[in-house]
């Protein structure tokens, strides 16, 4: 009895979690960092669950390592990420994930895409160029990548802001 009940229970958390997931755009439509439009970038966008049941939605790995790093003392229980093809969220943590490559990435320079299977990713390399990595390889580039993306982040910011002032009053 116990195990059918645990079992169910499992399943019950499962599909709760993956209808969510499917969801999630208009839980969070936009990041909470940067205010990018996570419609726009779920190819990109990100979402991570914590054990206190409150969660996050971002646009890209980038804001969510800014987000793991700012709540230390929540326990990510699952950290969900689109797959670069099908849009489909995914275990971030299990999924391909492929650093660099001609295609610019968001809020990075150095691009960091996750597939659901090796055969998305490799296929992305060979046309995009770029290389294999694990979740943990990824997001360990992502921090130490923080300050020069940041500081990018800011400078265009900076320049639209200056253009946008250049405009003629209408």
């Amino acid at each position: 009895m116990k195990k059918i009940l645990f079992f169910t229970l499992i399943v019950f958390a499962a599909s709760t979690l993956a209808a969510f997931a499917q969801d999630d755009i208009k839980q969070t439509p936009n990041c909470k960092y940067c205010g990018m439009d996570r419609q726009m970038f779920s190819h990109s966008r990100m979402l991570i669950n914590y054990d206190d049941g409150s969660f996050i939605g971002t646009c890209s790995l980038h804001c969510s390592a800014l987000d793991l790093g700012l709540t230390l003392d929540k326990t990510p229980k699952a950290i969900m990420v689109a797959d670069y093809g099908t849009k489909k969220l995914i275990d971030a943590e299990k999924a391909m994930w492929v650093i660099g490559g001609s295609v610019q990435g968001v809020m990075t320079r150095n691009a960091k895409w996750a597939f659901e299977n090796k055969m998305g990713a490799e296929k992305f390399i060979k046309q995009n160029g770029g290389a294999l990595a694990t979740f943990d390889e990824a997001i360990k580039q992502a921090y130490e990548e923080m300050y020069q993306d940041t500081k990018m982040i800011r400078d265009k910011r900076k320049m639209k802001k200056m253009m946008e002032n250049k405009k003629p009053a209408s």
